[in-house]
């Protein structure tokens, strides 16, 4: 079966029938996606895990009143901290998505953002969402999803409680006229 055309650097908006999976409700950024697969950051999504406990876990000094947000980046190696950011920096591990998104999970990004060193916008995630060889393709074909490229805006500027919507705005929908039935035209 053939590939869809690359998604890297595309929001993947989670369509009603997965409101009771994992992705329910979830706008999903990717950070590449070929033929080995797909792998992305989800970016709406908050864990119940402090900043605090974070550093405290890896033994950070962290400058009081440095406590961003923490998601949950997806359901692959929760154990994993990854930093999509804005603002490219010097730190080991990084993937350049774009000229203005980056992934790093080295520990010198952790570090430099406790110290309020770090990246001025960035998310804070622990795992990530990935997918095998066509399967991303397939779910997207099975309307699972909905895709539009990325905006630095939407990534880097807008609360996470008003990403899913913004997602959609991008493709001119409110979020109160998606159908979980799936059609095709």
């Amino acid at each position: 079966m053939e590939h869809l055309k690359s998604l890297k650097n595309h929001l993947l908006i989670a369509m009603p029938q997965l409101e009771d999976s994992w992705f329910g409700g979830t706008v999903t950024y990717l950070c590449e996606h070929n033929d080995d697969g797909a792998m992305g950051i989800v970016l709406n999504k908050k864990m119940p895990v402090t900043f605090d406990e974070i550093c405290e876990q890896l033994d950070i000094p962290r400058l009081p009143g440095v406590s961003p947000e923490i998601l949950s980046g997806g359901p692959v190696s929760p154990e994993n901290g990854f930093i999509l950011h804005r603002q490219q920096g010097d730190w080991g591990a990084t993937l350049n998505v774009t000229e203005q998104a980056h992934l790093t999970s080295s520990k010198d990004i952790l570090k430099a953002i406790a110290a309020g060193s770090g990246p001025e916008d960035f998310h804070l995630a622990l795992g990530y969402a990935g997918w095998d060889s066509s399967q991303l393709d397939e779910e997207i074909r099975s309307n699972s999803w909905l895709t539009v490229e990325a905006s630095e805006a939407l990534l880097f500027d807008t609360p996470t409680e008003e990403i899913y919507t913004a997602a959609l705005a991008l493709l001119g929908i409110s979020p109160e006229f998606l159908s979980g039935d799936a059609g095709h035209a």
